[in-house]
């Protein structure tokens, strides 16, 4: 089991919620017979953690390279509250974290038997994290060096 944190740095278009840099929250559980399930239920029990019982979440197929399957996972907009917004692009959902089941290819890269041991991944901005929990409308709000805004956290 790990959580890192992280700076990430990926050539995005600049927009409300995307930049250049954030940070990121990884995590990797690897054990015996992990399945999707777990996964899933582990995220799903973070939303409501993080926003209370009344968040819904969901899952879509993705592709990662290192994991298979791969989802990405969103989170109803708790400030909208699933109408439309400037947050969620007026989808009525909030895009949070990339995740997936560990390929058993990368399990045999590094010397495990993937019949043996079974893992998921995640990763998730602390930016839109925030954005999320407070009402942010913008993720650029964090770069500008506003020391009234910054002071609220």
């Amino acid at each position: 089991k790990i959580i890192a944190p992280g700076r990430c740095f990926r050539r995005d278009a600049i927009d409300a919620t995307h930049y250049y840099t954030f940070h990121q929250v990884e995590g990797l559980y690897v054990d015996h017979d992990v399945t999707l399930a777990d996964l899933k239920g582990v995220l799903t029990a973070f939303a409501k953690k993080l926003l209370g019982e009344d968040v819904e979440v969901r899952f879509r197929p993705h592709f990662f390279p290192f994991t298979e399957p791969s989802v990405e996972y969103d989170f109803s907009c708790p400030v909208c509250k699933g109408k439309g917004c400037r947050i969620c692009k007026y989808t009525g959902w909030i895009e949070i974290s990339g995740a997936g089941m560990v390929d058993p290819e990368v399990f045999k890269a590094v010397g495990y038997d993937p019949d043996e041991y079974q893992g998921f991944a995640w990763g998730m901005g602390v930016e839109r994290i925030a954005m999320v929990k407070f009402g942010i409308d913008d993720i650029r709000l964090f770069y500008e060096n506003d020391l009234a805004f910054l002071r609220q956290f």
